[in-house]
């Protein structure tokens, strides 16, 4: 089930490894644009600006683990690109340590601190119970998580991009039955939406390490392996928190964002949750050219190959260009139908406030396919921490939208906060990638 990325075509190497995790994490965004219609259409639209007011604390904390995970991966990547395997083993063992310590601490901390966290961010009051029960057991469910990404992730390293699908979908099909069981039949609310959500995540992360034992002898790790290594322990780090933190980072923008959305009111909140459900099924395209990317890039910065870079990289943003025409074809012809589609009795204004956000921030789709392709090649090169520079970018363009262009151009302004953040981030993110490759280049060369 491994596939070694540093022999062949990128044309064919690209989308075969591409296509799987775009079909999961299709799936992935389905359930929740699901688990959102379920909210706006059985719950109503004070529910559903609960569950949207989360949204970028949600990204703030949940992005982190995430990043945390994916970053742990690359130095698995890059030595089974190398073949040493034993190396490789001795970081997936570190790396499943520090999901331990960083998963304790952050579950603590985010239940703890919950409720201040919402009414730090000025949550509307009349939302604010709804967004409690929802976040706080998304927080309480941080290890499953973090569990599904490490594991998925270091399939993805090893060059499996299939597996982690079928768990994908499975979960995703999961997570549906469960909201429909605990929303319509328990009358949970959205406690049990975010429940519904917890759970298929621990199935999801259990079938991964059913998998890895039963099929994976590669990640079959020994006693001695499993000793804490100061060095494994840095590499990772270095690697891990730099995108954990981009995440956070990236998010800490969202959130004043979020501060801005609020003081619009429950109608803007409302509006911007079912427009970036659509927004983040389709831009799930970018998502899986980058994960493909930083697998990509590690496994041939392992095995020096270099020079292949490039040609990867020129593959991702054709197949990426072409999918932004279609995007943008999509949400000019159907956007308002779409918005309806997730929350029925949404009424005229708040229909066409979700349609002018989704078509401002799709015609900026070019910008966020080569935010995604660049930094994580970036990242899977093994330079994390200057890829989370862009998102240090993308939050202060963010506060920038959110404190002059918010209170002069209102909505409109909100829409445009993304745009912005992705074309500062591309500014610092072209270059530097340049910078690096002619580095590794001349490195290899002495």
């Amino acid at each position: 089930m491994t596939k070694d990325m540093t022999q062949g075509s990128p044309v064919r190497l690209i989308p075969g490894f591409a296509l799987p995790l775009l079909v999961g994490m299709v799936f992935q965004k389905l359930y929740s644009i699901v688990d959102t219609m379920i909210v706006g259409r059985f719950l109503g639209v004070q529910a559903l600006a609960g569950v949207g007011a989360t949204g970028s604390i949600d990204f703030l904390v949940l992005g982190f683990c995430m990043g945390l995970c994916a970053g742990f991966a690359i130095p698995v990547a890059q030595r089974f690109g190398a073949g040493e395997e034993g190396r490789m083993r001795e970081f997936a063992a570190n790396g499943v340590w520090l999901c331990v310590a960083f998963g304790a601490v952050l579950t603590a901390l985010t239940v703890i601190f919950c409720r201040d966290i919402l009414s730090a961010m000025g949550t509307p009051l009349e939302c604010i119970e709804e967004a409690y029960d929802y976040i706080v057991v998304a927080f309480a469910g941080i290890p499953f998580l973090m569990m599904y990404n490490l594991l998925s992730g270091y399939l993805r390293a090893l060059g499996d991009s299939k597996t982690p699908l079928f768990f994908l979908v499975f979960s995703s099909v999961l997570n549906v039955v469960l909201d429909l069981v605990f929303i319509l039949a328990f009358h949970m609310g959205v406690f049990g939406a975010s429940l519904a959500s917890v759970i298929s995540q621990g199935v999801s992360g259990i079938l991964c390490l059913a998998w890895i034992r039963r099929r994976v002898p590669l990640l079959h790790i020994s006693r001695r392996e499993w000793r804490l290594n100061r060095d494994r322990i840095w590499t990772l780090c270095a690697c891990g928190v730099p995108m954990g933190l981009q995440y956070a980072i990236t998010a800490f923008g969202t959130v004043v964002m979020q501060v801005a959305v609020n003081s619009l009111g429950t109608v803007a909140v409302a509006a911007v949750t079912a427009a970036l459900r659509v927004l983040n099924f389709l831009a799930v395209p970018f998502e899986a050219l980058g994960t493909t990317m930083a697998t990509y890039s590690a496994q041939n910065v392992g095995a020096g190959k270099h020079e292949r870079l490039d040609h990867g990289m020129v593959t991702a943003a054709v197949m990426g260009g072409v999918y932004v025409l279609a995007a943008v074809a999509v949400v000019w012809c159907f956007g308002r139908e779409m918005t309806q589609i997730i929350i029925a009795d949404g009424g005229d204004e708040l229909i066409g406030l979700s349609q002018t956000y989704m078509v401002v921030e799709t015609v900026c789709y070019p910008l966020l396919m080569l935010v995604c392709t660049i930094r994580y090649t970036i990242q899977g090169m093994g330079f994390s921490g200057f890829a989370m520079i862009a998102g240090i970018m993308e939050m202060m363009a963010r506060c920038v939208a959110a404190v002059l262009l918010v209170p002069y151009f209102g909505f409109l302004g909100v829409a445009l906060g993304s745009p912005l953040a992705w074309l500062f981030a591309d500014v610092f993110l072209i270059p530097t990638y340049i910078h690096f490759k002619k580095r590794l280049v001349t490195e290899m060369k002495r």
